[in-house]
């Protein structure tokens, strides 16, 4: 324990965020660097419990209270040892996760948790900075292959796993660069894209092979990977976006999130001279209130939108947990993300009914009506409001509501892998397709989650991948497949 009063008598604190006049003007990640002192003051409120809840609330079984003892010391180099013990990737899940570990924090219970998210990014963004994080590399090649289809969190984890074990391991990956929707789903200013660049350069150095360009199914079909490698783990996400089929969907200005930030990516990454889909100056409606949502927001503040709303179905969160939603549970409850503090207006319990548009075929506003939610026919419905519909003005709607599961068809048709009853790839307890051979793990098993726990199933696969082909294996698996997600 580094300071056994620290979680009394020190404050939780976080580094503070750019200006907003300022950030708008640029890409880059929003917070100010953070003093190395107060990272290791933070790191002491942390009570090393006899259980540490933070350990189960982590899908990757992250050692935190270990990690947070070695930074109060300023044992940096053991630090980033005992943090890439359970994770592949700090610096994303310490940019990009909700941290449920922090919601299990028992210092959570009756005062402000431990800042664990933060200590772990100080942790690698240190040992990245000072040369620590090398290519590890197989002490014997296996002369197994094995191909990762996607090159998001899920597969990546796994890949590089298996690339450890001394596996020939190719990652494919349908567009143009590796990284997934850590690439072209997350706004720079969230994450800044040479973190993952540093990392695909490791795992390049360390003998992974990424074959870009190329969609699985088509360009590559299922036989021809069955004769070209002893393994196969589908690692292709949930990219089957929920739509919004309603009158008006057709009009011209009606966007998926996943169509209007990818290119937003490689705008700002210099990739394109403009963005096909330009906010500047347009009335933008988002539907959805997540983290999508949210991405969008601030792609849209960033492109000069002149007026942003964003729409939720559900009501208001609460600003504190209440007493159904007791700790240690995710808490339910009213968050600010650093988009929100840039403008905009969220709107709740609203459901969009129609889309207006005008002559030429082009969007010009919506119909909208508040809701309640009540149960109907003893399931939770959403009723609409009588007396509350109105009319919004706009240019632009994002639907940012979700993904309904993988894509059909393709390659999964052609490897002729079962699909389960909420149309994810189904599996059984070695992560195992029922198809000799074939493997899944991340979102396309378990539908839409969280960073944590495609990087727990990616590491948790490649185990199950590396006991097939070699009878035993040494690599940890820190989740099974019918874990239950924590929120």
């Amino acid at each position: 324990m580094g300071d056994p009063t620290g979680f009394m008598t020190t404050p939780r604190e976080l580094p503070s965020r750019r200006e907003v006049e300022v950030r708008l003007k640029d890409w880059r990640e929003v917070y100010e660097d953070f003093p190395i002192q107060k990272v290791r003051d933070q790191a002491g409120r942390c009570m090393d419990c006899g259980i540490p809840f933070c350990n189960n609330g982590c899908p990757l079984g992250n050692l935190i209270p270990d990690w947070n003892d070695l930074v109060f010391r300023d044992r940096w180099r053991d630090a980033i040892d005992r943090l890439h013990a359970t994770n592949n990737f700090p610096e994303f899940t310490g940019r990009l996760c909700p941290a449920p570990c922090e919601t299990a924090c028992v210092v959570g219970i009756n005062r402000d948790p431990v800042t664990i998210k933060q200590i772990e990014v100080e942790i690698v963004d240190r040992a990245w900075s000072e040369g620590w994080i090398t290519p590890q590399f197989a002490a014997e090649r296996t002369g197994r292959r094995v191909a990762v289809v996607g090159s998001g969190p899920a597969g990546l984890a796994a890949a590089q796993q298996l690339a450890r074990a001394g596996h020939d391991v190719v990652v494919f990956e349908r567009a143009d660069e590796p990284g997934g929707l850590l690439r072209f789903g997350i706004p720079e200013f969230k994450m800044e894209k040479r973190h993952l660049e540093q990392r695909l350069a490791q795992m390049e150095a360390e003998g992974v092979e990424f074959r870009c360009g190329v969609d699985v199914g088509t360009d590559v079909t299922g036989a021809q990977l069955r004769a070209e490698f002893d393994s196969i783990l589908l690692a292709g996400g949930a990219t089957a976006w929920r739509d919004l089929p309603i009158p008006g969907r057709q009009y011209v200005g009606i966007h998926q999130a996943m169509e209007y930030l990818p290119d937003a990516n490689r705008y700002a990454l210099g990739r394109l001279d403009r963005h096909p889909i330009d906010a500047r100056g347009k009335r933008v409606v988002i539907i959805g209130g997540g983290d999508t949502g949210a991405d969008c927001l601030g792609t849209a503040h960033r492109q000069g939108a002149r007026s942003v709303h964003q729409f939720e179905i559900m009501d208001r969160p609460p600003e504190e947990r209440p007493a159904s939603n007791p700790w240690p549970t995710w808490p339910i409850v009213y968050r600010t993300s650093s988009a929100h503090e840039e403008g905009g207006e969220r709107v709740y319990a609203v459901n969009t009914v129609e889309f207006l548009g005008d002559e030429q075929g082009r969007l010009r506003g919506l119909r909208a009506v508040e809701v309640r939610q009540e149960q109907v026919d003893g399931r939770p419905s959403f009723v609409a409001v009588e007396g509350s519909e109105f009319e919004l003005e706009c240019d632009l709607v994002f639907l940012a509501m979700g993904f309904v599961g993988p894509q059909p068809g393709g390659i999964l048709e052609q490897l002729g892998v079962e699909l389960d009853d909420r149309g994810n790839v189904a599996r059984d307890d070695d992560w195992s397709t029922g198809v000799d051979g074939v493997f899944v793990a991340g979102d396309m098993g378990r539908g839409q989650s969280l960073i944590v726990w495609a990087i727990a199933e990616g590491r948790s696969a490649a185990a199950a991948i590396d006991r097939s082909l070699m009878g035993d294996t040494l690599l940890p698996s820190p989740v099974h497949p019918r874990s239950a997600p924590l929120r």
